[in-house]
């Protein structure tokens, strides 16, 4: 049998031609009612393409993580529409939001939130053993992105056997063992030194890049935030395209 080969979405496809990975269009976010309203963030509207990376920066407080919740659909908005690869997904129930969830996301946090009892090779199995893959496909695979990352040799640890850099390399393989459009990360390298951090963090933009994934990365690095191709700043409830930051 062949090793699976890696899907790279539109990655030959011209940006101003592919359809975008993300697309806000009039999001609103509010908690609570009447007088106690409390409001997020207003009329968000803006897409990333495919193999885009854009840093989302703002202070703390700004909504940085709700907004990425609602873009993963793990969060609702209280107005507009999130549209992932072309789909509208504002009026889906869970089943399909969890498909998408599924096939066409993945998550990175700042914790890698890795299973314990499992090797390096088998926490990047599991999710596509979720997602319908034959355990033979989703090794060959999961060997690959840890190959990817640097980790083949390290394929048959568990975690506590791992390095934080290490450890936070093979959720970054599992985000992408499903080969989703859009990765969605939170803080990524926040809990890591400096230097493990700008190695973790170039093989996470290295890899969307190459395989044309776009990703949405949360962020208080604005020296990593200058490595990305664009830069969403949350502002007093406001999303403004920053563009490309300059060192």
């Amino acid at each position: 049998m062949s090793e699976p080969v890696y899907r790279a979405q539109e990655a030959a496809v011209p940006r101003a031609q592919a359809t975008p990975s993300l697309m806000l269009k009039d999001i609103t976010r509010r908690f609570g009612s009447g007088a106690e309203t409390l409001e997020i963030f207003r009329n968000v509207s803006g897409q990333i393409m495919p193999g885009e990376v854009v840093a989302l920066v703002g202070p703390s407080g700004s909504g940085k993580s709700s907004l990425l919740h609602i873009c993963g659909l793990l969060e609702a908005p209280t107005s507009g529409t999130v549209v992932i690869a072309g789909r509208d997904c504002s009026k889906l129930d869970d089943s399909e939001r969890t498909r998408i969830r599924r096939e066409d996301l993945g998550f990175v946090y700042q914790f890698h939130h890795l299973l314990p009892e499992f090797s390096a090779l088998e926490n990047v199995v599991v999710p596509q053993l979720i997602g319908g893959k034959t355990r033979r496909e989703s090794e060959a695979l999961a060997a690959r992105l840890l190959g990817m990352v640097g980790l083949a040799q390290r394929a048959s640890h568990r975690p506590a056997r791992l390095s934080g850099g290490e450890q936070q390399r093979v959720a970054i393989a599992r985000a992408l063992a499903n080969q989703p459009r859009l990765i969605l990360a939170d803080e990524p390298t926040g809990n890591l030194d400096p230097k493990t951090a700008d190695m973790v963090f170039g093989v996470l933009v290295e890899l969307c890049r190459a395989r044309g994934v776009a990703a949405l990365i949360a962020t208080h690095n604005l020296q990593m935030a200058v490595k990305m191709d664009r830069t969403w700043l949350l502002h007093e409830g406001k999303l403004i395209d920053a563009g490309k930051i300059k060192p």
